[in-house]
């Protein structure tokens, strides 16, 4: 997401629930020689203890759509349609596991073919196949639903999930909007690859993730098309998305040859779009080897959603960018999408990241330094809403986009480089995304992975005092010297 500066939501889709109801007592899922257990219905994600799903891994999503608003020129019922193939291998016995959905009919599940019992309430899609699931095996589920998607309203009152405005459709999915348009496993640390076919209305385009494989006519006379897209490195479900309207598609490559595709909304400006190629050249020197198959934009109108958002490979920008929020966006492919967090907790290495990327960008093109950032935020009272809760232990999921997750997540970073040094820092922003690409981190990761550069104790111990002062206690610190 974008610094606080900037548009943006602070999200939090679903209300905080109690940990009793996080295991599911499925009934009559007894007998007939079933020995295994239900899968949990909740990661216990210490802010959304209900997002994601417990006893398997998906490994693959491979998502049919059918959007049409209007059929037979009236407005549709069910404007959505979908089919959800899901791969998944099982981590324990499973007689049951839950999906995450909201909002949509669901008409049919099968699992490896055969129907599977199913019963779904709120956002929880319970499903019970046929015959239990041995740990380490590998099923494919397949879900057939359709209806109305919508927005989730967040508790600041901002929107995710399915968006639409003059400009068309998006889907959102941070940190949990993606349960509106298709069933899935829905928090971060369940990361897997996507294969998305999307059949949209005549002179409609359909843009997402990863890299277009088809553009196919629909047979019959209406015009419609089919839109295929792959995403072959491993995604959050959060970070998945889908724009569809009458966007103007430019496919390019940059001098490297990374494929780049943008969509940008009717009557919309490109903005600093056309700087780019130049932003990644300059993010590759900083943060080594680019760890997608392509990159891109999806430019949208500013009625459709408030904010941007890091979708992985073709982030999502409301109207016209500027050079810094693509910067943001851009630096979030490798700290957010390839290094994702483990838990909502652990935000603020994707957003500190980001935001330090600005200000190193200032500094290397003649602006303002990263010191003189930080200089600035330390000056600020202490009563600020900067040192409201230190980055590292958001008290909650109001919290998650606040500005000691972004602003006072990138001042810790800058910190470390003053104990580390520049030559140390300019490995260690190479190295963390190299080590954890496309993986989930913990802050207990970064702080190991940051201690390890350290070239004697006394580095060591300024490092330990830095976590403690920087990323764990609260209010503002006394001193703005680091490793204090």
């Amino acid at each position: 997401m974008p610094p606080p500066r900037r548009p943006r939501s602070a999200r939090a889709a679903l209300a905080a629930a109690g940990a009793l109801a996080l295991l599911v007592t499925v009934a009559g899922c007894g007998g007939g020689g079933v020995r295994g257990t239900p899968g949990a219905a909740g990661v216990l994600d210490p802010l959304f203890p209900r997002l994601g799903n417990g006893g398997y891994d998906v490994r693959h999503y491979d998502l049919a759509l059918d959007w049409a608003p209007a059929r037979s020129g009236q407005r549709a019922e069910q404007p959505l349609r979908g089919r959800a193939r899901i791969t998944s291998r099982a981590t324990q016995n499973l007689s049951a596991f839950n999906l995450d959905l909201k909002g949509l009919e669901v008409t049919s599940v099968t699992v490896d073919g055969r129907p599977a019992r199913y019963d779904h309430a709120g956002t929880e899609l319970t499903v019970r196949p046929e015959k239990e699931l041995d740990k380490g095996k590998t099923f494919r589920t397949t879900v057939e639903y359709a209806g109305r998607p919508g927005p989730l309203e967040d508790a600041d009152g901002s929107e995710e999930g399915w968006l639409t405005g003059d400009g068309g459709t998006v889907a959102l999915g941070e940190p949990s909007g993606s349960m509106t348009w298709f069933p899935g496993n829905h928090h971060p640390l369940d990361k897997a690859t996507y294969t998305l076919r999307a059949t949209v209305p005549k002179g409609q385009r359909a843009v997402s993730n990863g890299e277009p494989e088809t553009t196919e006519p629909r047979p019959g006379r209406d015009g419609r098309t089919t839109w295929t897209w792959n995403s072959r490195h491993p995604m959050a479900s959060y970070l998945a998305t889908l724009a569809i309207g009458p966007y103007r598609l430019t496919e390019s490559r940059t001098p490297s040859g990374l494929p780049v595709v943008d969509a940008v909304a009717p009557g919309e400006d490109a903005g600093e779009l056309e700087r780019l190629p130049e932003v990644l050249d300059w993010s590759v020197k900083r943060f080594g080897t680019y760890p997608f198959d392509s990159a891109g934009a999806v430019v949208l109108a500013p009625d459709t959603a408030g904010y941007a958002l890091e979708t992985q490979t073709r982030p999502v920008y409301p109207g016209s960018p500027d050079v810094g929020l693509i910067v943001h966006e851009t630096a979030h492919q490798w700290f957010g999408d390839s290094v994702t967090p483990r838990t909502w907790q652990d935000v603020w290495l994707s957003e500190g990241f980001a935001t330090y990327a600005e200000w190193l960008w200032d500094e290397d093109h003649d602006g303002p330094t990263a010191q003189d950032a930080f200089d600035r935020l330390h000056a600020t009272s202490g009563d600020a809403g900067l040192w409201a809760f230190p980055p590292a232990d958001p008290p909650d999921q109001d919290s998650l986009f606040a500005d000691p997750v972004y602003q006072r997540g990138a001042m810790t970073l800058h910190q470390v480089r003053r104990v580390l040094g520049d030559t140390r820092f300019a490995a260690l922003l190479k190295g963390w995304p190299r080590e954890y690409a496309h993986r989930n981190a913990r802050t207990a990761d970064f702080t190991a992975y940051a201690e390890s550069l350290a070239p004697d104790g006394d580095t060591r111990e300024a490092l330990t005092r830095t976590w403690a002062v920087w990323l764990r206690a609260d209010g503002k610190p006394d001193s703005a010297a680091p490793g204090r």
